[in-house]
């Protein structure tokens, strides 16, 4: 062997590969979030990529109306202030909302609200009727129901509209004292109305 050889460089042996990390642990923010009576219009990503959505809440002969909600921070918006009134969002309303909180908004990813079970969401939406008349002026008053009252909730909630019809017009049934359903004529929907409460 010549005296060369010794000095020639052979290359290492392969390394061994290297096992893959573990996959990091993400919060859900939200990307693929679907939550059930709340169709998602437009994402948006915050300051810190939690996201900001805009979710139709329902539609009627009259528009088409959404909710805006942080899943970072607990911002959550369903109507716009149109001179001295607040009225429902349109999604471009909605979708200029959202974009604006998403610029100034630095909150991390929270976890996403879970779905409640059906008698815990019965109970919720129940003691949101409930309560409804004191929130008014004079709680002695009769209060129609419009499915916007319960915009501000729907995301705890995460039902249909349709699961919400249902429901008010079983407690209809059940707290005939509290709440009656009729069907209007002119619309060809149910209406419910919070009747006035004794003294």
């Amino acid at each position: 062997m010549a005296l060369i050889d010794l000095f020639t460089r052979r290359p290492a042996a392969p390394a061994a590969p290297a096992e893959d990390p573990a996959p990091r642990a993400w919060p859900e923010i939200g990307e693929t979030w679907k939550p059930e009576g709340l169709p998602v219009a437009e994402r948006y990503y915050n300051q810190a990529h939690a996201v900001v959505l805009v979710a139709r809440t329902n539609q009627d002969p009259y528009g088409t109306y959404y909710l805006v909600a942080c899943l970072g921070c607990h911002f959550l918006s369903t109507r716009t202030k149109y001179h001295d009134s607040h009225i429902r969002y349109s999604l471009e309303r909605a979708a200029e909302t959202a974009n604006s909180h998403a610029g100034t908004c630095r909150a991390l990813p929270r976890e996403l609200p879970t779905r409640p079970d059906e008698e815990s969401a019965r109970r919720l939406l129940h003691s949101w009727v409930l309560t409804m008349p004191r929130r008014r002026r004079d709680p002695h008053q009769y209060l129609d129901l419009d499915l916007g009252d319960f915009d501000s909730g729907r995301l705890e909630l995460q039902r249909t509209n349709e699961w919400i019809h249902t429901e008010l017009e079983a407690l209809a049934i059940e707290q005939s004292d509290l709440l009656s359903a009729r069907h209007d004529e002119h619309t060809g929907t149910v209406r419910f109305r919070i009747l006035p409460q004794p003294h």
